[in-house]
């Protein structure tokens, strides 16, 4: 009669091996590194604190001063609303609005029109003269002709930023489709797999880490966009405070918009990562078997 024990030592770690590959999707790959990297920040803040503290500048406050003018600004208000104050869904949660609008646009645009183009052969090359020329024009140049299309609002917004932010996402799509090993396209033929199902099985995840490259970068560009495009004729948003803030000599104010911004930047960034951890896992996995196999 057979007992605990005498089951294989497979049957036991196969699903602790799967709990910690569950682990690693969403557990940062490097804890040491990271808090090494929170260690230099923090080692740059105390810098910037004592340089200003020194040098009394009305021009670069103490870095108290801007964590107190941030709280003041955004975690004023009551319990009831988490301690966000007014400022918070007057002027940030519309410009977060209107940044994911756009950055959504130019994903399934950019994405569509780049698995498109990549699956035509030698299509991207005849098409690489108008879409360089396109990506080379500096998107704040746009927006006289988007204020005459769209007129005042958030419209005007969300199209600067689609456009803006489109061009990495597009280009990356393309190269990511026309990498694709033909092998696997011709073994998905062999076996007389349906047009749809290679797309969805065979090419979008082998462009799946280009893509995402590009979603990144897009992302980047989005935030930049977001705040350029609310410094003209904008009622409200992050890029309005920035630019009431610096008419009004409030530099303090001005500190505490662009400590907010890197602190977006960088959650926005991280949420994406994780996104990206969590469908990627096999493409990580794979890449680390073949690099053990040499």
């Amino acid at each position: 009669m057979s007992t605990a024990t005498d089951r294989p030592p497979a049957a036991d770690a196969a699903p602790e091996q799967g709990r910690a590959a569950q682990r690693r999707r969403w557990w940062p790959a490097d804890p040491a590194g990271l808090l090494a990297r929170w260690l230099v920040l923090l080692a740059v803040a105390a810098v910037w604190q004592l340089v200003a503290l020194q040098r009394q500048s009305v021009f670069f406050p103490p870095l108290t001063d801007i964590l107190t003018e941030a709280r003041r600004s955004w975690l004023s208000g009551p319990a009831s609303s988490a301690f966000l104050s007014h400022a918070v869904a007057e002027d940030v949660l519309p410009s977060l609005a209107r940044l994911l609008a756009g950055w959504l646009l130019a994903v399934v645009g950019g994405v569509l029109l780049g698995i498109a183009i990549g699956l035509v052969r030698n299509l991207a090359d005849y098409l690489s003269p108008p879409i360089e020329f396109l990506r080379a024009i500096p998107p704040p140049a746009l927006i006289p002709i988007f204020l005459v299309i769209f007129g005042l609002g958030s419209d005007r917004e969300v199209a600067l930023i689609a456009v803006g932010v489109v061009w990495p996402i597009l280009l990356n799509t393309i190269d990511g489709v026309r990498s694709v090993d033909p092998t696997l396209v011709d073994t998905g033929r062999a076996f007389r797999t349906g047009r749809v199902r290679r797309l969805a099985l065979i090419v979008l995840p082998s462009a799946a880490p280009r893509i995402f490259a590009g979603l990144r970068v897009s992302l980047s560009l989005a935030l930049i966009l977001m705040v350029i495009s609310e410094l003209v004729a904008a009622t409200n948003g992050i890029g309005r405070t920035i630019l009431d803030a610096e008419r009004s000599f409030a530099f303090t104010k001005m500190w505490a918009v662009i400590v907010l911004l890197g602190v977006l930047g960088y959650v926005l960034n991280a949420l994406l990562l994780a996104v990206e951890r969590h469908l990627l896992a096999w493409h990580r996995g794979a890449r680390g078997a073949t690099e053990a196999a040499r």
